[in-house]
């Protein structure tokens, strides 16, 4: 029988992959999608022209929020050197210092993290062989309980919108579920499992690996990114029981190895991160259909001198940059969103000063970039250049143990 540390340590040797290939094109464009319909609960996140111009610089402490803010931070608590639970610290918004503030502890391998809606409950995945989610009151750091997700290995979690569904992915066994969110944020018995069983799986992979669940910007669609079938799925959720259609399927070239897909504020374009072969590509989406259609791979911006594995793409909120995670080239690759998000243009990359950049996330008003360093054990922290989407380094990386989620708030 395998014990929850040789689980663990299973989950941990996953994360290194088959060598890449090189990236192509540094500029890519995709056809624009249909128009989205007329519908009154259809609710993009933004206008799509605000790409067109990124907003003006801001000052330093301008629209920031006066205060330390929380900062919660996910890890491996049964492997060597990992935390013993949920990392508690917290952030000054205007010059991205990090202080710690103790741990939260009776979570098992909590690699992933994700807050409610309405910052009163926060989420994280038990990445072990029997997978679990765990809800945690923020308020008294109260655990409100865990729910199986009914696979093996989960490895993301979100919020739907509506804040009444929690989506995971099973990393292990290639599926993907939804347990329903009660008034006080814990967590009721799943509503749904699917198990990826086609297509086949990608070169060099030995089944499905479901890497990522969330919500189109429709609010109807949740789209299941799985990287050993080289396949983003589309679901309808039934926002009333909780339950899973799968509507369709979009391929990426084989052995690509999909990981994290990530939506333009304007809702008709995103962009993914396809960590196999060094890639990103952007996609179109219908948010009448839920259907995704993924464009040609282009360069995460690795230099090519260490294999490099992308890990996550953030977008500015007013949608004028993108940022890709680079774990072993271990840069922050930036791109300007061009043609009202259907296109990315290769600018820059810098040194994310750190080792194997996990995660990554952006400060809820986008003016500072968090990078969660799995290897090194750090977080650093980045300023964002409102106008030129530049990076620069805030402070000194943060020591955590096994850094590999970074959750502002």
């Amino acid at each position: 029988m395998t014990s929850d540390a040789e689980a663990s340590r299973e989950g941990w040797s996953r994360r290194r992959f088959i060598g890449a290939l090189a990236g192509t094109a540094a500029v890519v464009a995709v056809p624009a999608p249909a128009a989205p319909p007329a519908d009154p609960e259809s609710a993009p996140t933004a206008d799509s022209t605000a790409a067109k111009a990124p907003a003006p610089a801001a000052s330093p402490s301008a629209g920031k929020a006066s205060g330390p803010r929380p900062l919660q931070l996910g890890t491996y608590t049964s492997v060597d050197g990992g935390g013993t639970g949920i990392g508690l610290a917290t952030y000054d918004p205007v010059t991205g210092k990090i202080t710690g503030a103790g741990t939260l502890t009776g979570v098992a391998d909590p690699s992933y993290l994700a807050a409610h809606p309405d910052g009163r409950t926060l989420y994280a995945v038990d990445e072990r062989t029997t997978g679990a989610v765990t809800a945690v009151r923020l308020a008294d750091r109260t655990i409100l309980g865990a729910r199986s997700t009914g696979g093996a290995g989960p490895c993301h979690l979100s919020v739907h919108p509506g804040g009444r569904w929690l989506l995971s992915a099973n990393y292990t066994s290639g599926s993907v579920a939804v347990h329903p969110i009660g008034g006080s944020g814990a967590l009721g018995e799943r509503t749904a499992l699917v198990k990826h069983s086609s297509p086949n799986p990608g070169p060099g992979q030995d089944g499905p690996h479901a890497h990522q669940f969330v919500t189109g910007p429709d609010g109807g669609h949740v789209l299941a990114v799985d990287l050993g079938t080289d396949t983003v799925y589309t679901y309808r959720l039934d926002i009333t029981k909780g339950t899973l259609t799968e509507v369709s399927q979009a391929h990426t070239r084989a052995g690509a190895g999909p990981r994290h897909l990530t939506f333009h504020p304007g809702g008709r374009y995103a962009y993914l991160a396809n960590e196999v072969d060094d890639t990103i590509a952007v996609c179109a989406y219908d948010p009448a259909t839920g259907a995704l259609s993924i464009g040609a791979p282009q360069s995460s911006g690795s230099t090519g001198d260490a294999t490099n594995y992308p890990a996550q793409i953030v977008v500015t909120p007013n949608g004028g940059y993108a940022y890709l995670a680079n774990r072993g080239d271990n840069t922050l690759a930036r791109y300007a969103v061009e043609a009202d998000g259907a296109r990315l243009r290769l600018l820059d990359t810098v040194p994310v000063s750190g080792d194997f950049p996990r995660q990554i996330a952006l400060s809820p008003d986008g003016t500072l970039l968090f990078t969660a360093n799995q290897k090194s054990g750090t977080v650093s922290v980045f300023h964002v250049d409102g106008t030129s989407g530049q990076l620069r380094l805030a402070d000194e990386p943060f020591a955590s143990p096994v850094a590999v989620c970074a959750l502002p708030l």
